[in-house]
């Protein structure tokens, strides 16, 4: 399995100033490439006309940045562990200026697919930022680091939206490619110029059958969860699709246990601190991405319906605007919190927070205001249990598997949006009204209420979940010393 680490980690900064100057850099850079998810939200409905394709096509530049990032964040990681963190975001923010640009380019839907895979491939950044940013930023500065470069994956989708409205309604569509290519373009050079190189690789190989492995079964698990409601959940491609990603991920895992230098270290992720915090990963990442299903949806519902708000697109992206900014602004808060509790109480809290802010919101509908304050106490929440996944998982696990570790954790946030998406697609089309005879079908004012209402109980779960973690005897293993105990506890 993984060996202790056989290198020293050594400063990096010789100054408070230099660090922030790194950490507001990798925050940036981790912004950026969370945009990618909602880039091409506010034009969906449009891009069938666009890229002349059905809309059973269409859907399918969505998916691609989705199918991009859950497969690449494991990889990106472990490929970090080995060769270094900077050279790994270097070449993410590089593959995100390429994907980029080859959209921006196009007018057909295959070399959009292509642009978007690669661009959901950059997401690969995050989780290696993430890990990377706890060894450049001093210890008085090293929670609030973490919280804000892991809060930037929940607050990019949630500015994306409004961001990319407004550009989509007065602009061309190319144009959103344009300025995600020249954002990339900053982060790549930012990123080469003011990150250090951290002398943090760890010798080993990459492991390309579990790679593979890996690639294959969590695009079937996806593809199959994320088109299901389209396609039938009772359908053969959905079933083959779900059945055959779960049964290649088991052959996966029967392999890599058997592999000496694994992909993915399952014996590590199988501890109770490590695997605890994934599932409750899972149920927080549905949560984040429940609200930001619903809320948009409600908050355009016409106003005929008598529970429709009548908001365009570009005013519920504004109405959801605060709740992005709300999760960047708990950083602070975030970090007192994992100074004072550690990462098990205030990850139980975030989830708490996020479980109210459901709450609210099945009682505050009537008005965009309404939704905004419940955004914005769920998006608390979620930006709070999101700052404590990365300090946990570090704490748990030996640096020769760091960024690989959180880059798994962040695929676990993954699968939990993309469930959510499932879930809350088959609830808003079970229960439907029509306005008028001949007018399509809508979802009925229950079915939002009982979207908040899963909503909640997952962010509660998931809470419970939390406290089943083990009470550590000290928080985080930051230096050396605690990472070759770790390894050698295999």
């Amino acid at each position: 399995m993984s060996s202790s680490p056989s290198t020293t980690r050594e400063p990096t900064t010789r100054s408070t100033g230099g660090a922030v100057a790194v950490i507001m850099v990798l925050c940036f850079g981790s912004l950026c490439a969370a945009l990618m998810q909602s880039l091409v939200i506010p034009i969906q409905s449009e891009l069938p006309e666009l890229l002349s394709t059905t809309a059973s096509t269409a859907s399918w530049v969505v998916t691609a940045t989705l199918l991009g990032a859950g497969v690449t964040m494991p990889v990106t990681g472990r490929l970090a562990d080995l060769y270094g963190k900077k050279p790994v975001l270097v070449i993410s923010g590089i593959i995100l200026v390429i994907g980029s640009v080859i959209v921006a380019l196009s007018d057909t839907v295959g070399p959009v697919l292509v642009g978007r895979v690669l661009q959901g491939m950059a997401m690969g950044y995050i989780p290696v930022a993430i890990s990377l940013v706890r060894e450049v930023a001093p210890e008085h500065l090293r929670n609030t680091a973490v919280a804000g470069v892991s809060a930037t994956l929940g607050v990019g989708g949630a500015l994306g939206l409004p961001l990319a409205a407004w550009i989509a309604q007065d602009f061309d569509w190319h144009t959103l490619f344009w300025v995600s290519a020249g954002l990339a373009l900053v982060v790549t050079v930012l990123t080469a110029a003011v990150v250090p190189h951290v002398r943090d690789a760890h010798p080993g190989r990459l492991d390309i059958v579990g790679a593979l492995g890996l690639a294959a079964g969590l695009v079937g698990v996806l593809v199959g969860v994320s088109k299901g409601n389209d396609w039938g959940w009772a359908e053969p491609e959905t079933l083959g699709m779900i059945i055959g990603g779960v049964v290649i991920l088991l052959l996966w895992g029967w392999y890599e246990l058997r592999h000496d230098d694994p992909l993915v270290d399952l014996r590590t992720t199988a501890r109770k601190p490590v695997l605890f915090t994934n599932i409750a990963a899972v149920l927080i990442g549905f949560g984040m991405m429940a609200q930001s299903i619903v809320v948009p949806q409600l908050l355009q519902m016409p106003e005929a319906t008598g529970y429709g708000l009548g908001q365009t697109i570009f005013q519920a992206g504004m109405w959801m605007a605060p709740a992005g900014l709300m999760m960047m602004l708990f950083t602070p808060v975030s970090s007192r919190l994992l100074t004072r509790l550690g990462g098990r109480g205030t990850m139980a809290i975030g989830a708490v927070v996020l479980a109210a802010g459901y709450v609210v919101a099945v009682f505050l509908m009537d008005a965009p205001w309404q939704l905004m304050l419940a955004s914005c106490v769920a998006s608390a929440g979620v930006g709070i249990g999101y700052a404590a996944m990365p300090t946990l998982i570090l704490s748990n696990v030996p640096s020769a598997e760091a960024a690989a570790s959180v880059g798994l954790n962040s695929l676990m946030r993954s699968m939990g949006t993309t469930v959510a998406g499932a879930v809350m697609a088959i609830v808003l089309t079970s229960q439907t009204t029509v306005l008028a005879p001949g007018a399509p079908e809508i979802p009925t004012a229950g079915a939002f209420q009982l979207c908040f209402v899963i909503g909640a109980l997952a962010a509660g779960v998931g809470a419970l979940i939390v406290l089943l973690i083990p009470r550590p005897r000290r928080e985080a293993a930051d230096d050396p010393a605690d990472d070759a105990v770790l390894a050698g506890s295999h």
